[in-house]
């Protein structure tokens, strides 16, 4: 029970940071936990287009050509792939979708739906599993939680800003994808000096995503104040 609660806290914490980051006009609850269902029922064909994708892994040589194969195409975009497709299916038709920062929130919540499965996975598949837990605590979950931000902070844009709709649901799954593969490319690398990269590259998502947060919460219609500037 101790490893289970291991893996599911940093999922809820996070997932519940971002819940209350959206101040003006919060998501229905029964929607944001079909958004965090679809993400988690997105593990299988996730695994199924990776078992395929990971077959073409010939066509890069080297300690770096392989990790380049695997974290952009076998991991960043089978699952981000997946996460933008769920959000698509389960959240962009729906009336709940009326502001920008919506689908920062919904695109976490599919993501967390998706993170809490992994994690469950790693932490009791590993035999160190307090350490697991403790380490993507502090990495891949917030990780999956900024890939999330970054999605649906431009889904947002292609949704409520007109004129522009092609080119935020390309930046929807690109930024994230570039983000999501350059993180596995750090890790997967086994490079000391690449590692040097890591904790400046956490900081960096860090900062892009919470300015994204920033950005949409202040531009909210539901934002008394920005309708009276």
């Amino acid at each position: 029970m101790q490893y289970l609660i291991l893996a599911l806290a940093p999922v809820i914490i996070l997932a519940l940071y971002v819940y209350f980051r959206d101040k003006y006009e919060r998501e229905p609850i029964g929607l944001l936990l079909l958004a965090m269902l679809g993400g988690a029922i997105s593990v299988v064909p996730i695994i199924f287009l990776e078992r395929y994708v990971s077959g073409y892994d010939y066509i890069f040589d080297g300690q770096f050509g392989k990790a380049f194969y695997t974290a952009f195409f076998v991991a960043s975009f089978s699952e981000e792939i997946f996460k933008l497709l769920i959000f698509m299916i389960f959240i962009w038709g729906r009336k709940n979708f009326n502001e920008k920062m919506d689908g920062i929130v919904y695109a976490v919540f599919i993501s967390m739906g998706f993170a809490l499965v992994e994690n469950i996975f790693y932490v009791y598949g590993n035999s160190d599993h307090f350490q697991v837990g403790i380490v993507r605590a502090f990495t891949a979950v917030p990780g999956h939680m900024l890939f999330g931000v970054a999605m649906g902070f431009y889904l947002g844009r292609a949704k409520f800003l007109s004129g522009h709709r092609g080119v935020n649901l390309f930046l929807a799954f690109l930024m994230p994808f570039l983000l999501h593969g350059f993180y596995d490319f750090i890790l997967m690398a086994k490079d000391e000096t690449l590692l040097l990269l890591f904790i400046p590259f956490i900081i960096f998502m860090w900062f892009f995503g919470l300015r994204r947060i920033k950005w949409h919460v202040k531009d909210s219609p539901f934002n008394s104040k920005r309708n009276t500037a």
